[in-house]
């Protein structure tokens, strides 16, 4: 696959819909207790390449994809559910860590935690044409009831989407520790979704 499709510089609606391999590290994802409230349209991790995540993950439309799917017991000891993610790359075995680690944190975070708002969907982006990286099997969904997502809020004056999280540095802590991003650092934030995607967490300064 080519890195660069050479179209240069590009709008920020084209990163998201036509991107290449390369676009997807234009923005540096802040590891750690920072990068909020993020910039106008600085959203590491929402560009993808879909043929790459593709050729790695699978194409959740075809017979056998599943095969890829491990289990992971989420919150051993305080919810015990099974949930199903990606082995391929060492997904689920890090969402392993990461449960065992959350499972030990404090009971007032519990309700961030469970129930969780699932992992594979073979679906696109509402709204969109884009795969979500739900489709991959590489995202978990948590707190529902404590999420904030940016097209349910309504722009102010200047037509920027004020932000809103409520998602504890403690449990953000613990993703990135084994390699995921976290949607609340984007612009257009979603706080309850997580990605596993190593190659931007573990690069970052």
């Amino acid at each position: 696959m080519r890195i660069d499709d050479g179209k240069g510089a590009k709008a920020f609606a084209a990163l998201l819909d036509d991107p290449d391999i390369k676009d997807m590290f234009l923005m540096k994802y802040p590891v750690g207790e920072r990068g909020l409230a993020p910039d106008v349209n600085f959203d590491p991790g929402r560009v993808r390449y879909a043929p790459l995540f593709e050729k790695i993950y699978g194409d959740c439309r075809t017979a056998g994809f599943m095969a890829n799917a491990a289990d992971v017991r989420w919150l051993p000891s305080k919810y015990g559910k099974t949930i199903k993610f990606t082995k391929i790359n060492g997904a689920a075995a890090a969402l392993q860590h990461v449960s065992d680690e959350l499972d030990k944190l404090p009971q007032r975070l519990l309700a961030y935690l469970r129930p969780t708002q699932g992992t594979y969907n073979c679906r696109a982006i509402a709204g969109t044409n884009r795969y979500s990286a739900h489709r991959f099997g590489i995202a978990i969904d948590i707190a529902g009831a404590h999420a904030h997502y940016w097209a349910w809020s309504k722009p102010d004056a200047n037509g920027r989407f004020p932000y809103k999280n409520e998602i504890p540095w403690e449990i953000v802590h613990i993703f990135e520790q084994h390699g995921f991003i976290w949607g609340g650092k984007w612009y257009h934030y979603d706080t309850m979704h997580f990605e596993y995607r190593p190659e931007l967490v573990l690069t970052a300064d």
